[in-house]
Parts: structure tokens; C-alpha cells; sequence
């Protein structure tokens, strides 16, 4: 298939489901979409070639087919349905399907999540989502992964990292902890992908500015991101 990757949530309690909204991430290591493929560099939500026609399209087409072949076929799903797409000439085209929420997608999502994501959840679990409506803050979000030096390959452990608060206390700025530990008082680096800074803005752009500039208060010698995150939508 030819197109463009697009990243697709549902909560689906059975019977309903419920859409939420599409991100896209980054999966290359290096700018410009280089170098090997990784759990994920960043990603960014809304996606602009996820137009509400799509998602009508991905929800009439793709989603509600699967749920309602599931249920008849006397297996019910209850979770999060997460659908990778590629956009094609054609429309949306279905590459597969994982029942959890995307890494990094979750994090830009929930930024802009203004429901209780408890109450959501708990929908989904009791079968309640047909009485539900979900809220989105009008405001896009963007999420900027740091990693250790060497990832996707060999990578070392414990590089101590700061300037955390100083990032976490900008406005619309959250900093979430993937690859972290505590070791007498310190924060380092225990894993391959370590932080996801985020941030909101009015758009993708202002977004991707605010989390660049949480990112540039963190001091980890250690640790790089992409410099591009959200190119398609930002413009570079």
C-alpha cells in the first residue's frame, strides 16, 4: 500500500464503539525519517489527513465491522481498539489492529482527553458507552521522546538526568516518565525510550515550540531526540 500512516482509537464495550481521536508518530530513529524503525520518536494529535469524512469512513468501514463480527462470532471485545492505517488514494486501509492504546500517541491524546479517562474506561468495562459523549480540548498536542544514546540498538543505563521540574513547570507542558528510575534522590535513565515531553498548543506548530522548548531545559548529555516531530502537520 501507498499512503500515508495514520493511528486510529476506539473504546469498544462489546457492542459500541466509541471514537476517539487519531495521532501519527514517528517511528524512524533519526530526523528526516532515518535510520531504523523504533517503538516510536514521537507523535502528534490531531492528524490533519484524519478529517472528520475519514474518520466517519474508518468508523463505518473498519471499526464497526470488526465489533460486529467479533460479537457475532460469539467473542465480544471490550478494550481499546487501536487501528494502524495507511491512507491511501483510495481511502483508509486497515494494516492491523492492536487492543491497547499507541505509545507515543496515548500521551498527546490524553493531554487533549477533557472527559475523565476513569469514567471512559469504566464505560468501556460495563458496557455503558452507547450513554457516553467524550470531550476533546479544542487545542492540538505534541510529544517529543528522549532516549539513550545508542537506542534502538545498545544503549547504557543510569545516566543521571535534570532540569525535570524546570520542563514540568511550563505552562501546558507534561513531562511522562517511560524509561526512568530513582537512585539515592536522582532520576536516570533505565531503558532504551525514557521521557515523553509533551505539550498542548492552539495548533500542531505552537505545540511542537512548547515542547521543544521543555525539552531544552532537560540536561541529560546522554539522552537525544528528533529535532522534527510533527514535520507533516508543523511544517518541518
Amino acid at each position: 500500500m501507498t499512503g500515508e500512516e495514520a493511528s486510529f482509537f476506539a473504546l469498544v464495550d462489546g457492542k459500541t464503539a466509541l471514537p476517539l481521536v487519531a495521532a501519527q508518530d514517528h517511528k524512524a530513529v533519526f530526523d528526516g525519517d532515518e535510520g531504523p524503525n523504533t517503538g516510536g520518536m514521537g507523535a502528534y494529535s490531531p492528524a490533519p489527513i484524519v478529517t472528520k469524512d475519514l474518520a466517519e469512513r474508518v468508523m463505518d468501514e473498519i471499526i464497526t465491522p470488526t465489533i460486529r463480527g467479533a460479537a457475532a462470532e460469539g467473542r465480544p471485545y471490550k478494550g481499546v481498539l487501536y487501528a494502524g492505517l495507511m491512507i491511501t488514494d483510495e481511502g483508509p486501509k486497515l494494516i492491523e489492529y492492536n487492543v491497547r492504546f499507541g505509545d507515543p500517541e496515548c500521551q498527546p491524546m490524553m493531554m487533549r482527553l477533557k472527559s475523565d479517562a476513569l469514567e471512559l474506561l469504566l464505560a468501556c468495562a460495563e458496557g455503558r458507552l452507547d450513554k457516553i459523549k467524550v470531550e476533546w480540548h479544542d487545542a492540538a498536542a505534541l510529544c517529543v521522546v528522549m532516549a539513550t544514546e545508542g537506542y534502538p540498538g545498545a544503549y547504557g543505563k543510569g545516566s543521571k538526568i535534570k532540569g525535570l521540574d524546570k520542563a514540568g513547570a511550563l505552562k501546558d507542558v507534561m513531562v511522562f516518565h517511560a524509561g526512568t528510575a530513582e537512585e539515592g534522590g536522582n532520576i536516570v535513565a533505565a531503558g532504551g525510550r525514557v521521557l515523553n515531553v509533551t505539550a498542548l498548543g492552539k495548533t500542531v506548530k505552537a505545540a511542537k515550540k512548547r515542547a521543544y522548548e521543555a525539552v531544552d531545559l532537560i540536561d541529560w548529555p546522554e539522552g537525544f531526540c528528533r529535532s522534527d516531530i510533527g514535520w507533516r502537520a508543523a511544517g518541518g
